[in-house]
């Protein structure tokens, strides 16, 4: 069976990304992987303060519309993203790791789990609730991650966001992912701080068990 862990490309990027420019960017990279003339992508990056929309969004749940707010393309409902959280964006080709959405997003959970639980932080998947959440010792469980992903012809977009130093205040112009009866938190807030390379380096020792989970349903058809 080819190995496929191998041929992705990962990429860090230094500074904020703009929100319109990652788009275009993910977008662009679909199509090609689509047509077979680019890699698979793994690309981390920090985006300037902003809302987005997923595609089940109610505007009832944009509260204050005090940074701008983009329409994503992606599954869920509202989201913070800003500076302190790191974000991945993966653009991955499913026609070759089994054509199992579900898979998929229970992998990612999975990956974005085995990270935190690398850098000190106990998280976990909640029955009913989307995302990845913690024990927070102020704020009782909370989210700490979200999931949101797209999927054309076989290839994913979107990702994870992961909240490691937010201003968590920046969260209160929104209902987050429409879950009113939790809170937010992040590593900080935990007493956990880290910077975007631990962390990086906790979720690139992840990958292969990430994409191990990603291919199970290839494993057991071989």
């Amino acid at each position: 069976m080819t190995d496929l862990r191998e041929g992705i490309e990962w990429r860090t990027a230094p500074a904020p990304v703009d929100y319109a420019q990652a788009l275009a960017e993910m977008e662009t990279r679909v199509a090609a992987v689509q047509a077979g003339t680019a890699p698979e992508l793994a690309w981390l990056l920090e985006h300037p303060p902003l809302y987005t929309a997923g595609t089940s969004a109610d505007t009832a749940e944009l509260i204050d519309p005090r940074f701008p707010v983009f329409a994503a393309g992606r599954g869920g409902r509202y989201t913070y993203h800003g500076p302190g959280q790191r974000i991945g964006y993966l653009v991955l080709d499913l026609g070759r790791r089994g054509r199992d959405v579900r898979c998929f997003v229970h992998a990612l959970e999975g990956w974005v789990i085995a990270a935190l639980a690398r850098i000190g932080i106990d998280a976990f998947r909640a029955d009913g609730r989307i995302g990845i959440w913690t024990r927070d010792p102020v704020r009782g469980e909370a989210k700490i991650g979200a999931i949101g992903v797209r999927v054309r012809r076989w290839v994913t977009m979107h990702g994870f966001s992961v909240n490691l130093s937010p201003d968590l205040a920046h969260f209160g112009g929104i209902v987050p992912c429409g879950i009113a009866d939790y809170g937010v938190t992040s590593a900080q807030a935990l007493g956990k701080p880290h910077d975007f390379a631990t962390f990086d380096a906790a979720l690139a020792l992840s990958l292969p068990a990430f994409l191990d989970a990603l291919s199970c349903r290839l494993q057991n058809e071989a």
